[in-house]
């Protein structure tokens, strides 16, 4: 990690750096993410029919023109139900299958530094040998804890901010997944407004595309990545 700097690099050159690197990927920012959703629609779609999730839709519609008590109590009714769990399994493994996309990016941002020719293999470098299941390994442990802290907001926040820089430092220096949210900690001391301050933006701008543009969603969708991938190069210096 960079302990010292003349001048520590403010949250203007952050921001400047991720947006450069989504600025250069643009096409593959657009086939990230044609590529995600095509698989999770289809997935989801295939699984919603094999489990009668489409009928069970139908049963809450049908239960909340009742009342709201009709409602919950068919909610309950239908998520103790074998299907119910199965549709919940088969989503939660599309979200982890899926989730090694991301770290393509981390490849592709680090061929712009050393000026290397970007492929298309280079967005798939996350299902590459047996660190694929390195990686979903640690998603599945991420997944579950913040799962457990969503619905304080403010816990999540802390979660994904204390865990950011962890998938780039298994990524790039083959860490394990305990030792590299220690790291993390130490750059959270030394740069935690930055850290809080992009997690925001790039959260913000991530969904921004599908709010004010749709079909931009697909643009800025991944945008997260180039954030994290512009602080890690930020906070941690490292010999390429």
């Amino acid at each position: 990690m960079q302990n010292k700097y003349p001048q520590k690099p403010g949250i203007d050159f952050i921001l400047k750096q991720a947006f450069f690197y989504w600025n250069k990927t643009l096409i593959f920012q657009l086939m990230f993410s044609i590529i995600y959703f095509a698989i999770f629609f289809t997935s989801i779609t295939f699984f919603a029919a094999k489990y009668g999730m489409l009928e069970q839709n139908q049963a809450l519609i049908e239960a909340f023109k009742i009342s709201t008590d009709a409602y919950m109590q068919k909610i309950a009714e239908l998520s103790a139900t074998d299907n119910s769990r199965y549709f919940s399994y088969a989503f939660f493994a599309t979200i982890v299958f899926l989730y090694p996309l991301n770290l393509g990016f981390f490849q592709i941002y680090r061929k712009i530094d050393l000026n290397e020719k970007i492929v298309i293999g280079d967005l798939f470098a996350g299902y590459n040998g047996l660190n694929f299941f390195k990686y979903i390994g640690y998603f599945v442990f991420w997944f579950f804890i913040y799962m457990f802290t969503v619905q304080t907001i403010i816990l999540a926040v802390v979660w994904v901010i204390i865990t950011i820089f962890v998938a780039p430092l298994m990524f790039f220096t083959d860490k394990r997944i305990f030792e590299a949210i220690s790291l993390n900690f130490k750059a959270l001391k030394m740069y935690f407004l930055e850290i809080f301050v992009c997690v925001i933006v790039a959260t913000f701008f991530k969904y921004l595309g599908f709010g004010l543009f749709l079909v931009g969603g697909l643009f800025t969708f991944p945008f997260w990545n180039a954030m994290i991938y512009a602080l890690y190069k930020t906070v941690f210096a490292e010999k390429s």
